[in-house]
């Protein structure tokens, strides 16, 4: 397994920027229900930029290539491509492995590593070859025994790397722009008008 040395990183220019974007993620955190730690969400500020950079094409700082390979079969079942990109369109794999290796606090990143062992063991296991290399209906059935063996539990590989997942993903700037389609002013406010012009809808009701 790859060291967890760190990576030099270069402050914001300014403090208006870091907290603009510190407010948006917080209000995508609070609309997708994850509570993000002060800790991380430090890292998200300082990895999206990171891993937005080199997207779909990133090869592995920290985590093992074998390692980056589940992470990113992971992300791709959570939030696949349709008709919006999916996590490996916008970085996500980049961003957990950077997330990992400089940001989470050590017991967490253990049990991420730990987790992943574990995922690996039983693909091998049950189909004799890597997460990665399995079919994705394999993969589905993996990630839900893994899913309900979380359950009641706190801080869990399959929480950590969920929870990795979608913040990395609605937290990119390109889904910030192509899907949320955030409007911070929605337009005009009518507070009275014939029922007419709306199709004769009640909204009230």
């Amino acid at each position: 397994m790859n060291s967890f040395s760190p990576l030099s990183t270069q402050p914001e220019s300014s403090d208006v920027p870091m907290m603009t974007r510190r407010a948006a993620i917080a209000r995508a955190a609070m609309l997708l229900g994850v509570a993000i730690s002060p800790s991380l969400l430090t890292g998200v500020l300082q990895a999206q930029p990171a891993a937005a950079a080199v997207g779909a094409a990133a090869k592995p700082v920290y985590l093992t290539a074998k390692q980056f390979e589940a992470v990113s079969a992971i992300a791709d079942r959570i939030l696949p491509r349709s008709e919006t990109p999916g996590a490996l369109d916008v970085g996500v794999p980049a961003f957990i492995d950077l997330m990992v290796g400089k940001f989470l606090g050590e017991e967490d990143r253990k049990v991420v590593v730990a987790g992943l062992a574990e995922l690996e063991a039983a693909s091998g296991a049950a189909h004799g070859r890597g997460f990665a290399q399995l079919t994705g209906a394999q993969q589905d059935a993996l990630l839900v025994t893994t899913a309900e063996a979380a359950k009641g539990k706190v801080r869990t590989f399959f929480h950590q790397i969920k929870e990795l997942t979608v913040v990395g993903y609605f937290t990119s700037e390109r889904v910030g722009k192509t899907v949320l389609h955030y409007d911070p002013v929605p337009g005009r406010y009518d507070g009275c008008i014939p029922l007419a012009e709306v199709g004769n809808v009640n909204w009230t009701k």
